[in-house]
């Protein structure tokens, strides 16, 4: 088989069979009536798959309204904490146990240094958004946390110092530890597989010879400054969350020399900062199935005060301690109703009317 079909054949298979046919009339999809321009349009269904760069847009807008719900009057910070070179590869090949690592352990660390009385000496309350690309669909994971600027200890509000959070080198190497140990118990429970040029790291010596220079590198944690303001925080969040590797609008062309890009260039440091890449058809895929998560994997999550069982409450309590409104009373916050209709007409902005189904000529996804 050639290399380009089975890398076809690979994208279907990881990223659902629908995908390539999102927005078509291979999924159906319905005839709309305007009754102001008395005209008709048809709209095709999405696929629903969390790796289209076509969908997530309605899923996204819900997430945030009910995010917005939940947003203090209080300074937030951003903490991106980065996987070193050498463990990347290990999470190439162990996307599943490495990711989950990764978001459990960094909040962890904060979480861990922020009860520290020589620090804060409360509990924080932590929002995770996991990515494992850079602008040229390399594999990067990082994840990105974004934190309320204090915490609860008992029913007190302790803020953090204004314009400071928490020493990023304390957090850097404390992270760098409990990675460490992490990855090694995850090693001798068999929960890590090798292949290739890393098969030799499935022996415990090697595994631990390959770690050992780790433990006196300095692992890349940057802490921003404040968000200018909690709605700052949503807007941030906006580009972050429900997105794929890739989006509609960075592709510049497809043709007989493959796909064209934008993408970023950080190390310039002059102010175009954006460049074009052409890859050709099978190595633009190849990348792209590098960021397919594992089935079931789930890549924004909560911690500390904002943990989801326990999220409500401590809203509340916060708010009080804050001398805030609470907005988290009435109707349930994680599914907020949209308050603009689902389809309107593109000339007069009027709601266009459901008139006709248009059967799917295959078996759409649940």
């Amino acid at each position: 088989m050639e290399e380009d079909t089975y890398l076809r054949l690979h994208f279907v298979q990881s990223t659902g069979s629908t995908t390539e046919n999102c927005r078509t009339d291979v999924l159906g999809g319905h005839r709309l009536h305007c009754q102001q321009c008395d005209k008709d349009r048809i709209a095709y269904n999405s696929c629903r798959n969390r790796h289209c760069p076509k969908c997530q847009g309605l899923k996204a807008e819900q997430w945030l309204a009910a995010r917005q719900a939940e947003l203090l009057p209080v300074e937030y910070y951003h903490v991106v904490f980065t996987l070193p070179a050498q463990i990347a590869d290990i999470a190439y090949q162990n996307k599943s146990v490495v990711y989950d690592l990764l978001l459990r352990v960094s909040a962890e660390t904060l979480l861990t240094i922020a009860a520290d009385p020589k620090h804060l000496g409360a509990q924080l309350g932590i929002t995770s958004v996991l990515h494992t690309w850079g602008s040229a669909l390399v594999h990067h994971p990082h994840a990105h946390c974004i934190v309320p600027g204090g915490g609860l200890k008992g029913e007190r509000w302790v803020p953090c110092k204004p314009g400071f959070f928490l020493p990023v080198r304390v957090l850097s190497r404390l992270f760098r530890r409990l990675f460490l140990a992490a990855i090694r118990h995850a090693h001798r429970d068999n929960k890590l597989h090798f292949f290739g040029d890393l098969a030799p790291l499935a022996n415990t010596t090697s595994f631990d010879q390959y770690l050992a220079p780790l433990k006196h590198t300095n692992w890349y944690l940057y802490a921003k400054q404040p968000f200018a303001g909690p709605q700052a925080v949503l807007a941030y969040l906006s580009r972050y969350t429900h997105r794929v590797a890739i989006s509609n609008h960075r592709l510049i062309a497809h043709d007989d020399r493959g796909v064209t890009f934008q993408c970023k260039d950080y190390r310039t440091k002059h102010c175009v900062r954006y460049k074009s890449m052409t890859l050709s058809t099978d190595e633009f895929i190849r990348p792209f199935l590098i960021h397919v998560l594992p089935k079931g994997f789930h890549r924004i999550r909560h911690y500390g005060l904002l943990a989801n069982p326990v999220r409500r409450d401590n809203l509340t309590q916060l708010r009080q301690s804050l001398n805030s409104p609470n907005e988290l009373d009435g109707p349930d916050v994680e599914t907020p109703a949209l308050s603009a209709p689902t389809f309107v007409c593109r000339t007069c902005g009027t709601p266009l009317q459901i008139v006709e189904i248009l059967s799917p000529k295959v078996r759409a996804p649940p």
